[in-house]
């Protein structure tokens, strides 16, 4: 148990179409000033090009092959011994690298361009596409974050 004591995860229900926790959580992380309705809008039509660019494969399927090139496995945490700040190279966790990947996809996605994409579906579509070829906005904050890990691995046996 840590200071601020026990963290309570919260239960999702999946989406209404595909029955699918991970979609369900890309909605309720697109939300802006609570428009679920727009929201969903947005990531089913996202889903429905996916659809398109892969109609052989299941889209649940592809969707988590991109978020699984997003996912961090270390990361740093900063670490204060006497007065001086390690960072600290540490493994994540599974749900804290679901949610830093869905974070970073839509962050990704929202950053683009308005020039080339007419609506924010089709740039959450190019993101994920580019996240299957291990390139992209995403999948580069994550091996940024794998690169401070790897330059801070002298302060591993600091981990508590």
């Amino acid at each position: 148990m840590s200071r601020k004591g026990i963290n309570k995860t919260r239960e999702v229900l999946p989406d209404t179409i595909y029955g699918n926790v991970t979609i369900s959580k890309i909605i309720n992380a697109c939300l802006k000033d609570g428009k679920k309705t727009a929201a969903e809008k947005q990531v089913y039509d996202a889903l429905d090009l996916l659809k398109k660019e892969f109609p052989k494969e299941d889209v649940v399927e592809v969707l988590d092959r991109a978020l699984e090139n997003i996912r961090p496995k270390i990361e740093v945490r900063p670490r204060r011994i006497g007065g001086a700040v390690y960072q600290v190279p540490t493994p994540v966790r599974g749900t804290r690298q679901s949610s830093l990947a869905l974070r970073w996809l839509i962050s990704a996605a929202r950053a683009k361009a308005n020039k080339q994409y007419h609506s924010f579906a089709e740039k959450l579509v190019a993101e994920l596409l580019s996240a299957l070829n291990n390139e992209g906005a995403a999948v580069n904050k994550r091996l940024e974050i794998e690169r401070m890990a790897d330059a801070n691995k002298a302060f591993a046996h600091l981990r508590w």
